[in-house]
């Protein structure tokens, strides 16, 4: 040979290889039907003549040994072919798996995503969509949009495709197509699609549109749904509208478990504003079971499931409240929209009841429920809890940290009877950090709305509560007595104020210097009987430090170490700095009252750390301790901290016992 070798070139398809690969690459298969045009290639024996065709397409590389088309020949062979021919062998592929009886399914979705418009293709999709909805919102908003692009009528599905949106968090998406919906008053699924709407504004925390979309939907065209605008109107304030709707609403269709549910919900939401709620509890808890077994999740304001844990826990319940969640978000209550939701109320009960491993873990479930970012509604609980947590955990520099994003949060939301938990705990931080002016304009609005209810014992009285703290933190002696006033008042018809009027007075005398340890104990217990044991161990803590008398403080640090959730001693030999400081509590100091002075607390602080800590039982700030001892203010606060630390102290008072204890202090703590 002369000159340079060459190799062999490109493969050229024959012409039958040709058409199968574009038969393939349109959508056909082996070996279901194949188009028409093929037949032309396969000769006298029909699969015989498919074999050899394949073998050949095999051989140049361009068919994978499953029967698809190399990539690159896919690609090839759609470039060079006309769109109408495409066309037409699609519409020849759908043409006859219906005449065989074939399900398009996958191929519908295929179908539809290259463009290929059919009004077959739009039925199978808008019909898996459907059959999608309840279970997996995020697939049936995927292929209700495929449907459109297989040439569906926009509005046919406009309700499901936005509850298919909110359902699985996209509250953007959704709030966009009911917008267009809602502007056409003879629109198809009209009051689903009013349902969608209402629950994107509640998600959004703003709750009094959807109060205000009811109201526009109207009670002639309400039917099934006047359930589910009631609980939107009572949680904004308005009763009195939703009992005029309920009372001109058609009855509702059959008696079934979902029915049953909506109509248990607003039954016992009604119930809870009056002036002796006992029965309303049950209600709500029956709604949720019901709610469970339905089965089936629509857009709802408020599941029944957050209904009944908000009750149980204004009523002092929160490990029903507990129960009641667990059991909704095993069933699925509400599907993924409501999963964060109900996870954040769990973390509530748990942080209520003092127990914040518990809390942190519900919160982590929240935020990774799904991956849309929570709801402004959501944000809000959240940012609330953790400015709860970092209060109950003493932490001065978490808390600041929390109050800040929460400051962000509640500018996101409105308030409603369905928030005021939350609302009640920025009140005591904004209290204690100086802040009150941040969240006055909220809790005005909070006070109106629930006397627009009548001020209803079971919502109102944690609230009170709460004025109470903030008042007490504020030194704010006038602003304290409407407040203490009402828990007394309430007293008459819930137990739960008159446990918190008891608070309330014995932590008015604690303050005063004027109190006996035994009426303090009583008011302590009655805290952790109604599911608040932190804020029982604070007051007898707090007690203990102020006794003038010594049997009384170890009496009620005693107290303290029954009624905390983790009151327990470290036990014979363990020293305090090998302690984990969250878990000790002001219990503890309890375990060495009979050692007296020179007992284990003084001999793990350093002759420097007892110099600080009598300064600190003088009363000394920061700044008068570093003049005192010739130390920086900084260098003062990082003594404390490690004092704290060593002790095993969660806040200043029970620093202050232990000090006293520790160092043989007779007087009393500032």
């Amino acid at each position: 040979m002369t000159g340079h070798d060459h190799k062999p070139g490109p493969t050229v398809p024959s012409a039958g290889v040709h058409e199968l690969l574009l038969a393939l690459s349109v959508g056909f298969s082996i070996p279901s039907p194949l188009p028409d045009s093929l037949e032309d290639y396969l000769g006298g024996d029909s699969h015989q003549g498919l074999e050899l065709l394949i073998a050949e397409a095999k051989d140049a590389g361009l068919l994978s040994a499953d029967g698809t088309v190399a990539g690159t020949a896919r690609y090839a062979v759609l470039k060079e072919t006309q769109p109408a021919r495409i066309r037409s062998l699609q519409k020849e592929l759908v043409d006859k798996c219906v005449q065989g009886g074939h399900p398009l399914r996958e191929l519908a979705r295929d179908l539809a995503r290259v463009g290929y418009k059919d009004p077959r293709i739009v039925a199978e999709l808008q019909q898996c969509a459907d059959e999608a909805l309840e279970a997996n919102p995020g697939l049936a908003a995927e292929l209700y949009a495929e449907a459109l692009l297989a040439g569906g009528d926009e509005s046919a599905k406009a309700a499901k495709r936005a509850q298919a949106s909110a359902a699985s968090g996209d509250l953007d998406a959704a709030g966009r197509i009911v917008d267009r919906l809602l502007a056409d008053p003879g629109a198809p699924d009209l009051r689903l699609g009013v349902d969608v709407a209402a629950s994107v504004w509640a998600h959004r925390g703003m709750l009094s549109r959807s109060s205000d979309t009811y109201s526009w939907l109207g009670p002639d065209r309400v039917d099934g749904s006047a359930p589910l605008a009631a609980v939107a109107m009572i949680g904004s304030g308005n009763a009195a509208a939703a009992e005029e709707l309920l009372a001109a609403a058609q009855p509702g269709g059959s008696p079934t478990l979902l029915a049953v549910a909506l109509s248990l919900t607003q039954e016992g939401l009604r119930r809870t504003l009056e002036p002796a709620p006992e029965l309303a509890l049950p209600e709500l808890i029956r709604a949720s079971d019901m709610m469970n077994a339905a089965g089936t999740s629509i857009p709802l304001p408020e599941t029944p499931a957050a209904l009944a844990a908000l009750c149980a826990l204004h009523c002092g319940e929160p490990g029903v409240a507990d129960t009641v969640l667990k059991a909704a978000l095993t069933a699925g209550q509400g599907g993924d929209a409501a999963r964060p939701r109900l996870f954040l109320l769990r973390a509530w009960s748990a942080m209520q009841q003092d127990n914040a491993d518990d809390a942190r873990l519900a919160i982590n479930e929240a935020v990774k429920a799904n991956h849309w970012p929570l709801a402004p509604r959501d944000g809000f609980l959240l940012a609330a809890l953790e400015v709860g947590l970092a209060r109950r955990g003493s932490d001065v520099h978490e808390l600041v940290l929390a109050w800040e994003r929460a400051r962000e949060a509640m500018m996101h939301v409105s308030v409603d009877l369905y928030s005021l938990l939350p609302w009640g705990e920025l009140m005591i931080t904004a209290a204690r950090l100086r802040e009150s002016r941040r969240v006055s304009h909220y809790l005005h609005n909070a006070w109106d709305l629930l006397g627009r209810l009548g001020k209803p014992p079971l919502w109102s009285v944690p609230l009170h509560w709460a004025a109470v703290q903030a008042a007490l933190l504020s030194e704010d002696p006038a602003g304290l007595a409407p407040h203490a006033a009402a828990l007394v008042r309430a007293s008459e018809h819930s137990h739960l104020a008159s446990v918190l009027a008891s608070g309330g007075k014995a932590w008015v005398s604690v303050l005063a210097g004027r109190f006996e340890a035994s009426d303090v104990e009583t008011a302590a217990r009655g805290l952790a009987a109604v599911g608040m044991p932190w804020e029982g161990a604070r007051l007898a803590g707090h007690a203990a430090a102020h006794a003038d008398e010594r049997r009384d403080m170890v009496k009620l640090l005693a107290c303290a170490r029954d009624i905390h959730p983790q009151g327990t001693a470290p036990s014979s030999g363990t020293s305090h700095h090998h302690e984990n400081p969250r878990s000790a509590t002001p219990a503890q100091a309890a375990t060495h009252d009979a050692a007296g002075p020179g007992a284990p607390e003084s001999s793990v602080l350093s002759a420097r750390e007892r110099e600080v800590g009598r300064l600190i039982l003088e009363g000394k700030t920061y700044r008068e301790i570093g003049e005192a001892i010739y130390i920086s203010p900084r260098t003062a606060e990082h003594h404390v901290a490690r004092m704290r630390r060593r002790l095993g102290a969660e806040n200043r008072s029970e620093l202050l016992v232990r000090l006293r204890l520790a160092l043989g202090e007779g007087h009393p703590p500032p």
